[in-house]
């Protein structure tokens, strides 16, 4: 987004070490928009009502939940201004039973694409649009390196019991995705404030 808009970008994470490597992987690249980094937590934000064109959040807001995060970050943005959100969301009205109750114990905002719009539109936003993402998306920029990373992970924790549940629940939530992917995916939500 920095290297194709214009303005200032605050880029918002609890962690300090991800706003370290976005700090260092900024350095030399030429980017058009200034960006800022910034450790809070989303529920609990420094920054005043109105202030934003737009927010962005992708694989984030179920953290506060939906509904929550979605109509707590309204009051900052300007009217007229975007919330960018992805979430996920069933892309069907049927699925498998095992499925629903893994990710009703997972998540329990899950709900249908028709569900989130209206959330979107009961929380006083007009909906521009939605998309799907992809299975590349899923494999290539989450699952694949999680899956990569539980080496590293294991070797530093091959003891730890719960390091252990971490990851097998990470290989059933992969293999769920695989046998059942016609049933869910992230949807990415575009909305105005009105």
């Amino acid at each position: 987004m920095a290297k194709s808009l214009k303005g200032e970008i605050i880029a918002v994470d609890l962690f300090e070490e991800f706003l370290e490597e976005l700090n260092e992987r900024q350095r030399g690249e030429m980017l058009t928009a200034q960006i800022r980094t910034l450790s809070a937590s989303m529920d609990k934000l420094p920054f005043k009502k109105n202030e934003f064109d737009i927010i962005w959040s992708e694989g984030a807001v179920y953290n506060i939940g939906f509904k929550n995060g979605i109509s707590y970050w309204k009051e900052f943005l300007k009217p007229g201004g975007i919330l960018a959100v992805s979430e996920l969301s069933w892309t069907t009205n049927n699925r498998p039973k095992e499925l629903e109750d893994f990710w009703n114990g997972e998540y329990s905002e899950m709900d249908t694409i028709a569900g989130k719009i209206k959330v979107l539109e009961e929380a006083g936003y007009k909906v521009l649009g939605h998309f799907i993402l992809s299975d590349e998306c899923w494999l290539d920029n989450y699952y694949n390196p999680l899956l990569d990373a539980h080496k590293d992970f294991m070797e530093d924790f091959r003891q730890d019991e719960m390091a252990k549940m971490i990851v097998e629940r990470d290989r059933q939530e992969v293999n769920f995705y695989m046998q059942y992917k016609d049933y869910y995916s992230y949807g990415f939500y575009l909305a105005q404030k009105i």
